[in-house]
């Protein structure tokens, strides 16, 4: 017990840059060490920019077979962050996957959800903001929305987003005024107290 809690302490030591290198070696619990530590929130990623769970899904397990046919390639020297790369990978899966189908949500639709049962009108607000967002975004230029979702939902500094995105900060600065613009156009009239909370 006590050696496997050493073992574990120790691993949450290595970074995942070292975590590639040994996937590389084709180490198996590297593998599964960085699948376990970035599947959450890139799952959430994912599943954010393509609005459906499913799809994501199968998303992430393309992304991480990519992980382990490319570690062999992992140049450390080259100084990149494993996590930048992987924002990209995950990115533009997600965006062929959007490439092949339509946006399924529409903005008037997603303010009349339904309670399937006696829910306070707090939680039916909730759900009711939530879907209206992601409606919001889905209508928004692609950077556009990739910007907010990786500084907003991401919590991402505005340099970290630039660097995934492969522009400059003040490039990513100008997505984010103008996302945050055009989605307090789409939500006008409909959930002003959301937007003065979550894109201050």
């Amino acid at each position: 017990m006590l050696k496997g809690l050493m073992n574990l302490k120790r691993a949450e030591h290595i970074s995942d840059e070292q975590l590639m290198i040994r996937i590389g070696d084709g180490d198996r619990t590297a593998y599964k060490m960085l699948v376990d530590r970035h599947l959450r929130i890139f799952l959430a990623f994912a599943a954010r920019v393509i609005q459906d769970r499913a799809e994501a899904e199968d998303i992430m397990q393309e992304a991480f077979i990519r992980v382990w046919k490319y570690a062999a390639n992992w140049n450390p020297e080259r100084g990149a962050r494993f996590v930048t790369w992987f924002y990209r990978v995950v990115m533009n899966l997600s965006i062929d996957v959007k490439r092949k189908r339509k946006p399924t949500i529409e903005l008037d639709e997603a303010f009349e959800i339904k309670a399937n049962g006696p829910e306070p009108d707090e939680s039916l607000s909730d759900k009711q903001m939530a879907a209206g967002l992601a409606a919001a975004l889905e209508h928004l230029p692609q950077r556009q929305k990739i910007a907010i979702t990786l500084c907003y939902f991401q919590g991402l500094g505005n340099r970290e987003a630039a660097e995934i995105l492969e522009i400059t900060t003040g490039a990513i600065e100008s997505l984010l005024v103008r996302g945050r613009k055009r989605m307090a156009e789409l939500l006008k009239g409909q959930r002003k107290e959301f937007l003065k909370e979550t894109m201050k």
